[in-house]
């Protein structure tokens, strides 16, 4: 009987030994999936993030392209700005030099005057031909309404034709590159006059 006892005394422990084992597993298998299951969260926060930060550098990269291909177009158009603004004095001078031949000299001269004020007004219309190709533009202020933009306002002139606040006079010539001002003109605005509708 003993041998019996003993017998199932050994199947016990040997049950008991089988079910730790499975138990113990168990707690492995569920440690198993509990550190697969962290770790598909890692994975899926990492891919978020990656995600995120891809999504992030491709705007910047769409913002830098829109940025670049605008300071390219602003280099194209304003590039020649200062270049532009020093030969403003050049068209100023053919200007002035041409304001200086009285209309009575200019009917009553010989033909080597008139031809040498003809090579000026020619060599005048040339450069500001020149000038328009790169994108600068003679400003035509008289008879407009003054804007401050556009326009220096040096005095006030009593005008009944013209409505107040409209140019009178051009004074100097103002020029324009793109849709910035390289000079203003520099006028003279009506004051008194038409009343506008």
């Amino acid at each position: 009987m003993e041998d019996g006892k003993d017998l199932r005394n050994e199947t016990l422990s040997q049950t008991d030994a089988d079910l730790a084992a499975v138990e113990e597993e168990a707690g492995q298998s569920r440690g198993d999936a509990e550190r697969d299951a962290a770790a598909v969260q890692a994975l899926i926060a990492e891919n978020a993030s990656l995600k995120d930060k891809v999504l992030r550098t491709l705007a910047e990269m769409e913002n830098l392209r829109r940025r670049t291909d605008k300071e390219v177009a602003d280099a194209k158009t304003y590039g020649v700005t200062s270049f532009a603004r020093d030969m403003l004095t050049f068209a100023d001078n053919l200007k002035r030099a041409l304001d200086n031949v009285p209309a009575q000299a200019r009917e009553s001269a010989d033909v080597a005057l008139k031809s040498f004020v003809e090579g000026i007004e020619l060599t005048e219309r040339d450069f500001l031909s020149r000038l328009a190709r790169h994108g600068v533009r003679k400003l035509e202020p008289k008879g407009q309404k003054f804007d401050p933009n556009f326009h220096e306002a040096l005095f006030e002139a009593q005008d009944e034709s013209l409505v107040p606040g409209t140019v009178a006079q051009v004074v100097e010539d103002g020029f324009a590159i793109g849709d910035r001002v390289l000079r203003p003109a520099k006028v003279g605005v009506a004051r008194g006059g038409v009343k506008p509708d």
